[in-house]
């Protein structure tokens, strides 16, 4: 019995995974060269396998099948899931629309515009040819920013394979439609396949850096999301899942426009302070609209809402944030946008999203249970200037801090 109770110990202590096989295999064999002492010292302890206190645990080795990826978008976050694809070993190319850029990647495994300090995995390969990229692919991951997902998939869908799944990491509302990304990919690429969506507090730049990340992966195929969960977890890079895609979705658009009216309060110095209590009632909205869409209120307090939204607000590379903090200094949208090499996709879903909420949200004062969301999109189109609208905010009649509990 009491070797029994070591073995299972010595499991506990090595490895939180009882189902894993060869780590029960090695443990055994472990406990057994050192059973006797064990014995004869019953209060020593068992040895520990030493992590890092940001290690997180999962399998280094890429799947036992073979298994290709392509990522669509060439953009930074493209950039980042090729990386952390790449990293575990697995085949993973790049379609791009340069035939410059596919060369420089191939060639000096860097991007020449976006992030090009840093040195992309060499089983990274980059391609404009969307046969090569599509054809024989496993899982693909879609990071075209969603204002562009339309027209981009319609020039490569005959070359996806069928029943092939897609990730979208690709956050929003389309500003024609009103749809979500899950309402674009099904409309451009059919019901039939299955979808998933990645969302969650995730720069870049750190993911390229191999600094802790923890993102969710959300399907209403919940064994897609455990694959894909198993496909990209490393030591850096933990994936957590679910079935909520609304929640998922609606934290990760919504997050985008928090964060321009966090970069105005900042751009306007308005102290710490401000930015919290922006920030905090912001989320509130964010949850109330996720609610009422059918979200979970646990998605929204977890990493693909409250979680993204923090980072996006507080992150030093957030360009949302960016993008407000500019507009808070006296800068036109129009500006703006004209300098920016990149995409805040929080500019054109604050326009949407306010579409959307009086589109789809039945009730009295739509403006009064969203100002916020109402506030950045009369900004963005040139209707309030940011000091006015911020101090809107402040001048609001007193109510309970939450709306729904006068209910």
């Amino acid at each position: 019995m009491r070797g029994i109770l070591l073995v299972l110990v010595a499991l506990m202590a090595s490895s939180p995974d009882l189902y894993n096989v060869s780590a029960f295999s090695s443990v055994t064999s472990r406990v057994s060269t050192q059973d006797s002492s064990l014995l004869n010292n019953p209060r020593r302890s068992i040895p520990r396998k030493s992590h890092s206190i940001l290690s997180m645990k999962s399998s280094k080795a890429p799947p036992p099948y073979p298994v290709r990826v392509t990522v669509m978008g060439g953009g930074n976050f493209g950039l980042a899931l090729a990386t952390v694809v790449a990293k575990k070993g697995v085949p993973t190319t790049l379609l791009v629309r340069s035939e410059d850029v596919a060369q420089q990647i191939n060639e000096n495994h860097r991007h020449p515009r976006y992030m090009s300090d840093i040195c992309l995995p060499r089983t990274v390969r980059a391609t404009t040819d969307k046969k090569t990229a599509l054809s024989d692919a496993t899982y693909i991951i879609h990071a075209v920013p969603v204002q562009y997902t339309r027209e981009f998939l319609a020039t490569v869908k005959d070359a996806i394979p069928a029943n092939v799944p897609i990730l979208s990491a690709s956050k929003g509302i389309e500003t024609s439609s009103l749809g979500f990304m899950a309402d674009i990919l099904k409309e451009c690429l059919g019901e039939e396949r299955s979808y998933a969506f990645l969302s969650g507090p995730s720069f870049a730049r750190e993911i390229c850096e191999g600094v802790a990340t923890a993102v969710v992966i959300a399907s209403e195929d919940l064994m897609l999301a455990d694959d894909l969960a198993e496909l990209m977890a490393g030591e850096d890079f933990a994936v957590f899942t679910s079935r909520d895609v609304i929640g998922v979705e609606v934290g990760g658009a919504v997050k985008n426009v928090i964060a321009i009216a966090a970069g105005m309060c900042e751009g306007l110095g308005l102290g710490t302070n401000a930015m919290s209590g922006l920030v905090t009632r912001g989320c509130g909205e964010m949850r109330r609209l996720g609610i009422y869409l059918g979200a979970s209120p646990s998605t929204i307090s977890g990493l693909s809402g409250v979680g993204d939204t923090f980072g996006t607000c507080f992150g030093p590379l957030s360009r949302n944030r960016r993008f407000g903090y500019r507009l808070g200094k006296g800068e036109t949208p129009e500006e703006i946008r004209a300098s920016m090499t990149e995409v805040a996709e929080g500019v054109d879903t604050s326009i949407a999203l306010v579409k959307m909420i009086k589109k789809r949200c039945k009730g009295y004062r739509l403006d009064l249970k969203y100002p916020i969301l109402f506030g950045v999109a009369e900004i963005i189109e040139g209707n309030m200037k940011p000091l006015e609208g911020l101090k809107g905010l402040m001048n609001f009649p007193t109510r309970m801090e939450n709306y729904d509990e006068r209910f």
